[in-house]
């Protein structure tokens, strides 16, 4: 009887099994040609998902800016972050992905990538943008993930001239420097231009992205000038932001959204390599807190809050080029001393040059850092992964520590001193043909006034700037803070 009932509950599962079966087989029957679309649709599903981390760190950006300036600027960090995305993703678009990453007409591609104008004119995309050939995700996924890569770039190159800047310099600056500024760099460092053939190792930007963020905010700052107040009598003032609460948001985007960001760029999931992309990120990070908290102790005998914040951007920054090569024991001493770098950087330039948000030491400096100590801790098996390095005749030689040879810092310092000279010198042409045509700079009272009023008609902080008397009132006909915000406006 037993017997029977196991037959009689077998034949329902093995046919449930053949049923299951039969795909699988039809699908075998395809042979590899099925194999690798499902390759690649993992792939690009991580890529999409990268792309969106990434993105979110606009937010990220946002949040923290708008800590750090003071209130009557706040409203305008959301105008600027918003605006850089819209510029970012129309100038990538149409010029800026194809120059980064597009084949290079040169016959060698060492300059510029000349072919995916539009995202268009190719016919396999692997041929049309081979510095990304490695991976088989969508080239839709690789266009979203690099954009987003652009507009974080951007959002950090024009950080430090907030509270003082015509929103008109965002709009002219942004759009050249997503065309053209950034794809040159990016082609030159890991879009297979000739630092990369060179053997300079970046993995996801600490030269392409942050030093060269940080320089070209340094030029801008230069030609702008200093907040109204930050210096007398050759002192620096301090001219706090409003809301650390808001900053400390910030940083906390910033550090997830590095996730997609370095361990993103390994551009697919397959093989488990991103795993431990994200934990040496996540080490860094938390070795930059530690850094900058123990060296703020020192100097303050407090824990700076901002430094807190800033020693876990100085740890991303520093990592952002090693992660892809160096083990997670390497992450403690690089964000370690990024965090350290932070503190000691900021102190130094505030003295001289006023950026409110940090960006020219936390990501210029820091990432001159990142780009060094790539050559002091790759490993070389992972150079010979990504396929980028010093060699010595066919052998990957690594860092410092593994050859005990300084020729891939040498090669990481030639690179970075050639994306920092070009970014400067570029950065200061555009900057200074707009100061000398439409201008740069707010009015004095345009800037005492705050530029939520001055540029935008509307405060971020309506009931904090405007008399009550004159916000909507129970059983008064009192004006609103739109009318009262397009009054002030006027006198402009």
């Amino acid at each position: 009887m037993l017997r029977h009932r196991r037959r009689a509950l077998a034949l329902p599962v093995l046919s449930l099994l053949a049923l299951f079966a039969l795909p699988a087989m039809a699908t075998a029957a395809d042979g590899a040609g099925s194999f690798a679309e499902s390759n690649s649709a993992i792939d690009t599903l991580w890529v999409m998902i990268c792309a969106f981390l990434v993105f979110l760190m606009l937010g990220g950006l946002a949040a923290l800016e708008i800590g750090l300036v003071r209130g009557k600027n706040a409203g305008s960090i959301v105008a600027k972050i918003v605006f850089n995305a819209a510029l970012a993703a129309i100038a990538f678009w149409t010029i800026g992905f194809a120059v980064a990453f597009g084949g290079g007409g040169d016959g060698t591609g060492e300059i510029l990538g000349t072919t995916g104008f539009f995202l268009s004119g190719f016919d396999d995309p692997l041929t049309a943008f081979p510095a990304m050939g490695a991976s088989d995700a969508s080239i839709y996924a690789k266009f979203l993930f690099q954009f987003a890569f652009a507009a974080v770039a951007l959002g950090i190159a024009m950080g430090p001239l907030v509270e003082r800047v015509k929103f008109t310099t965002y709009i002219v600056y942004g759009f050249l420097f997503c065309a053209v500024i950034y794809p040159l760099v990016a082609h030159w460092v890991y879009g297979g231009g000739f630092l990369q053939q060179w053997g300079m190792e970046d993995f996801a930007g600490s030269a392409a992205i942050h030093l060269m963020a940080g320089v070209a905010g340094l030029a801008g700052v230069l030609l702008l000038g200093a907040r109204r107040g930050k210096y007398r009598d050759g002192h620096s003032r301090p001219l706090p932001g409003h809301s650390l609460p808001m900053f400390g948001i910030g940083v906390l985007i910033l550090w997830f959204g590095w996730f997609g960001f370095n361990a993103g760029s390994t551009f697919g999931a397959l093989g488990n390599r991103f795993a431990e992309v994200a934990v040496v990120t996540n080490m860094s990070v938390a070795c930059g807190v530690l850094g900058a908290a123990a060296l703020n102790w020192i100097y303050e005998r407090n824990f700076d809050i901002a430094m807190i914040g800033n020693g876990a951007i100085a740890g991303a920054v520093s990592i952002t080029a090693p992660s892809g090569y160096v083990e997670v024991w390497a992450a403690v001493p690089i964000g370690l001393i990024g965090g350290m770098l932070v503190v000691k950087g900021l102190r130094w330039i505030d003295a001289r040059l006023d950026d409110p948000i940090g960006a020219i030491i936390a990501h210029g400096a820091v990432g001159l850092w990142g780009t060094i100590a790539v050559g002091i801790f790759a490993l070389p098996r992972f150079a010979e992964g990504n396929g980028v390095g010093v060699k010595d005749g066919q052998e990957f030689i690594g860092g410092l520590v593994y050859s005990g040879s300084l020729r891939q810092v040498g090669v990481q310092l030639a690179g970075a001193a050639i994306v920092a000279t070009f970014t400067f010198v570029a950065s200061l042409a555009i900057f200074g043909a707009i100061k000398a045509t439409i201008g740069m700079r707010v009015s004095a009272t345009e800037e005492d006034d705050g530029l939520d009023i001055s540029d935008h008609g509307m405060y971020g902080y309506p009931e904090v700037f405007i008399p009550p008397t004159e916000l909507a009132d129970p059983g008064m006909p009192g004006a609103t803070s739109y009318q009262t915000a397009a009054a002030i406006a006027s006198r402009h």
